[in-house]
């Protein structure tokens, strides 16, 4: 008899590890994790099975389908915003032809099990696009459907993988005679810039934040690439695991949408700097913006509007940004640079 369990993409990275970790205190989850590296010890540890491979693999997905039962993917496994700008045809290769092999595996388990398939996607704010800093201002809280041109091929993949999901959910083979009479539930939310104090920062647009505190408790000089004005919507890690573990266990009858936006507090960088230098007063950082990575980052939303998840499925963040700083990033990153000296 086939396994009933959770699969979970690109599970090596900074959501992977918390959602893994957060889902393992329950004895009874069954976990499937698929990473294109070696599963970390402190995580394989929770699984049923780490499996080393890649979404592109259509063999790979062909045994999951053949021996497991999978109830609810999450897929998280992403190339992100700045290593996609180097290669953006390999980015949309991964981003895109991953995410629909994992769509079509979840519509053969919806059909094969006679119930949908919950596939939990995380989104993100590079699928906005404003043009100019004037519009940005005036926007004030985006909402879900507005402002959807994004410049980045990570935003791109991300909004057209949102309409996958949709047409999967609700179109998949229309005009076929014997169109399917079981389809996915897909749920997706559109995060903003994401902070781990677990994990190590990888280069992502939104990275200066946590570069910020890292580079500040390792007594090494940071330049920040963006402007001191410059306002993002951010969330700590925890509250992104919250979010994701709430939408899936929302009935659906509650949800009104199937893209969600999520969000926490909304500094500047010169806000982020000022928390960073009163906690290591030694820290040499410096902000220089880098021309590319400002224009990406300043087509993104200073605020977003998540009324909807507040009022579908009770969405509300655990740290506000004092709480994020204090209570979390800071003493939790200090702590781990003193062991590891």
């Amino acid at each position: 008899m086939r396994k009933e369990v959770i699969l979970i993409t690109g599970a090596n990275g900074e959501m992977g590890h918390g959602l893994i970790s957060q889902l393992g205190q329950n004895a009874d989850a069954q976990i499937i994790a698929i990473d294109v590296q070696p599963l970390d010890n402190d995580i394989a540890k929770y699984c049923t099975r780490s499996i080393q491979g890649d979404i592109l693999d259509s063999l790979l997905l062909g045994r999951l389908i053949a021996e497991f039962e999978i109830r609810t993917i999450f897929h998280l496994a992403s190339i992100l915003s700045t290593k996609a700008e180097y290669n953006p045809e390999t980015a949309h290769k991964v981003n895109v032809e991953g995410t629909l092999n994992l769509l079509r595996l979840a519509v053969e388990q919806s059909q094969w099990q006679g119930k949908s398939v919950k596939f939990i996607y995380p989104s993100s704010i590079a699928a906005y696009g404003l043009p100019d800093l004037v519009t940005k201002e005036q926007a004030g809280k985006v909402r879900e459907d507005e402002w959807l041109q994004p410049i980045t091929m990570y935003g791109i993949n991300k909004l057209y993988c949102e309409h996958l999901g949709r047409y999967y959910q609700k179109h998949y083979r229309q005009l076929a005679v014997d169109k399917a009479s079981h389809t996915i539930d897909f749920r997706s939310i559109r995060f903003p810039g994401l902070i781990s104090a677990v994990t190590v920062p990888t280069g992502g647009t939104s990275d200066y934040a946590p570069e910020m505190i890292h580079s500040a408790a390792q007594n090494l000089p940071y330049t920040c690439f963006v402007r001191p004005d410059t306002r993002l919507p951010f969330m700590v890690m925890p509250d992104a695991i919250k979010a994701l573990l709430m939408l899936e266990s929302a009935p659906k009858n509650n949800l009104s949408r199937q893209v969600y936006n999520v969000t926490s507090f909304s500094p500047t960088a010169d806000e982020i700097y000022k928390i960073v230098k009163s906690a290591f007063p030694e820290a040499q950082i410096e902000c220089c913006s880098h021309s590319n990575r400002q224009a990406i980052v300043d087509s993104w939303p200073a605020q977003v509007d998540d009324t909807a998840a507040c009022r579908d499925w009770g969405w509300m963040p655990d740290y506000n940004q004092d709480q994020a700083f204090n209570d979390y990033l800071i003493p939790t990153i200090r702590q781990r640079y003193i062991q590891h000296s």
